[in-house]
């Protein structure tokens, strides 16, 4: 671990804390049918996957639910969106301490799978919580909507080593699922898995990393 220079952070799950569940029951509240199983807790399925995928706008994402939703009444773009972000719970403010304080040491970036409506609102929030942006946390960030890719892919690993400009053997990966943990391995990179219940501050700390 002495070679490590960066270090690529998953989300949700890792940095930030989420809640499967009470997205698919504020989805199903709105009347939808079949949020259970397009929401999965590490890969996603249907209109949301392609949503993560970046082949759904956002637009076409909110019309894709509404087809599903069962009801009598105009569901409004607000509610799908805020039907959505249940899924996030926010980030605590000692994570985001920890992320200040690796950066003095290493370039922090993030991989993660993630959508617009909520990378734009609720994770975007979550990050100004100290009064800083997303940007002041990391050196580069890589998106599946926007790499087009998604993880446990190779792909959006090979995009991100070629859009952050990164080493993998240079790199510790940190996920909470093993499947994305096992593709970085194979292209090289170091990992560390973030499971339920412990801290990705406290993970370092076992490593010497910080």
């Amino acid at each position: 671990m002495n070679i490590i220079k960066n270090l690529l952070f998953d989300l949700g799950g890792v940095i930030m804390d989420i809640n499967r569940d009470r997205c698919v029951k504020a989805l199903t509240a709105l009347g939808m049918e079949g949020a259970e199983e397009m929401l999965g807790l590490y890969v996603q399925s249907g209109e949301f996957m392609q949503l993560e995928d970046g082949k759904l706008s956002p637009e076409q994402f909110r019309d894709a639910i509404r087809s599903r939703i069962k009801t009598n009444r105009t569901i409004s773009d607000e509610e799908i969106d805020s039907a959505l972000n249940q899924f996030l719970l926010g980030i605590p403010a000692h994570r985001l301490k920890s992320l200040r304080e690796l950066r003095q040491k290493y370039r922090i970036y993030l991989l993660s799978n993630t959508n617009p409506i909520m990378f734009y609102s609720k994770i975007a929030e979550s990050f100004r919580a100290e009064g800083f942006e997303m940007c002041d946390y990391f050196d580069g960030q890589v998106a599946s909507f926007i790499a087009k890719c998604s993880k446990p892919g190779r792909e959006i690993f090979e995009y991100a080593i070629k859009n952050l400009g990164i080493a993998p053997c240079e790199t510790l990966f940190l996920d909470d699922s093993q499947k994305n943990l096992d593709t970085a391995q194979i292209l090289g990179f170091k990992t560390a898995l973030v499971a339920p219940g412990t801290e990705f501050a406290d993970i370092l700390k076992t490593k010497g990393l910080f």
